[in-house]
């Protein structure tokens, strides 16, 4: 399973104790399918006083959280969405809306081999 959610995109938390919270990605781990949402899943972490943190105390802190509870949104129609991947005709690769069909990103460049000529369609 491809992960098509990308840092700086916005989505929806559909599980869990943020349900119905919206965030920006700030981090993506692709290795273990985690995301750090800002304001989303934060915990309250204790600092030992030291010289990087002086005074010391109780901070808070986002937790990473597995991608499969968020939806991506949709810029275009405002909704949470999966989101699918599809080819323009010049071999490119995007990000799609499942809900309106709007493109959201650009995945991969051009490449010849995805390119929709004349001669192909006939």
């Amino acid at each position: 399973m491809v992960m098509l959610i990308r840092r700086d995109d916005l989505v929806e938390v559909i599980t869990g104790e943020d349900r119905g919270k919206r965030g920006r990605v700030l981090r993506v781990d692709r290795k273990n399918h985690k995301l750090v949402v800002e304001g989303i899943n934060k915990v309250i972490k204790h600092l030992r006083r030291s010289r990087k943190h002086p005074q010391g105390g109780r901070i808070e802190v986002e937790m990473p959280i597995h991608w499969s509870n968020v939806l991506l949104v949709c810029s275009a129609c405002g909704r949470a969405t999966r989101a699918g991947a599809r080819y323009l005709e010049d071999g490119s690769k995007v990000r799609v809306c499942k809900k309106c069909g709007a493109e959201i990103g650009r995945i991969a460049p051009p490449r010849k081999r995805y390119a929709q000529s004349e001669a192909r369609a006939s």
